[in-house]
């Protein structure tokens, strides 16, 4: 697969004492982390803790109440619409419920983001064949959405996620309605790409997902209790 290797000089999100909600108690508070080129980090926490909050604040979704949030240098809250839709352009999510157009099949689906930005030339079409057979739907190219199992799903809104070349991917619960053997699957496909470079957030509840991952790059546990973010413990 062609995926360009970002360098050390490449640009981090960073939460600086961030939080989101409104009224005494916000849902999330004093959030300080730096996503660093090339790191690799898990999200944990009970169900309604924030974590799909916090990850809509690192790709300026949402923007926090408190505190700051850096997208490539630059303050969210001050950020024009064509500075958030460029650091988009640089940031690669999927997203837990796998939203397809169901009357495209999933090559189309795949490029939308090359089509939606002019970029779905003749150059990117063979990268495009490459990423599809690198995450195992060559077979299922022209099959529609409805048509896809849940693991299909993944895989292709994983690769929906990084057709851009991304810095930064984030990951919400991407293996919640998967087995375990196509978790491991995708979390092989996620591991690579932090090896190639890229930054790797994932929002999970499996604590087996991360112990897997623990065991092949130096994955850095962080988790939301509370409203606040904390370091998981060391026997995960």
């Amino acid at each position: 697969m062609t995926m360009a290797r970002k360098g050390k000089g490449a640009g981090v999100i960073e939460l600086r004492n961030a939080a989101y909600g409104y009224g005494q108690q916000p849902l999330l508070a004093d959030m300080s982390l730096q996503l660093a080129p090339g790191s690799f980090h898990f999200l944990t926490g009970p169900s309604g803790a924030g974590k799909t909050t916090f990850l809509k604040l690192c790709y300026a979704e949402l923007l926090p109440t408190g505190g700051n949030v850096t997208l490539f240098g630059k303050d969210a809250t001050t950020m024009t619409r064509d500075d958030i839709a460029a650091a988009r352009q640089k940031i690669g999510v999927v997203h837990q419920d796998c939203q397809f157009l169901d009357h495209l099949p999933v090559t189309e689906n795949i490029a939308l983001p090359l089509t939606v930005t002019g970029r779905d030339g003749t150059d990117q079409q063979a990268n495009l064949s490459e990423l599809i057979g690198w995450v195992g739907l060559s077979s299922r190219a022209n099959a529609k959405p409805p048509e896809l199992s849940g693991g299909e799903r993944q895989r292709a809104a994983l690769a929906r996620a990084i057709i851009m070349d991304p810095a930064v991917i984030l990951a919400d619960e991407p293996t919640g309605n998967v087995d375990w053997d196509m978790s491991l699957r995708l979390l092989t496909l996620l591991v690579e790409l932090n090896r190639l470079g890229k930054t790797i957030l994932i929002a999970t509840h499996d604590l087996g997902l991360i112990r897997a991952a623990k065991q092949q790059v130096p994955a850095r546990v962080l988790r939301i209790g509370g409203g606040r973010l904390q370091a998981a413990g060391a026997d995960l």
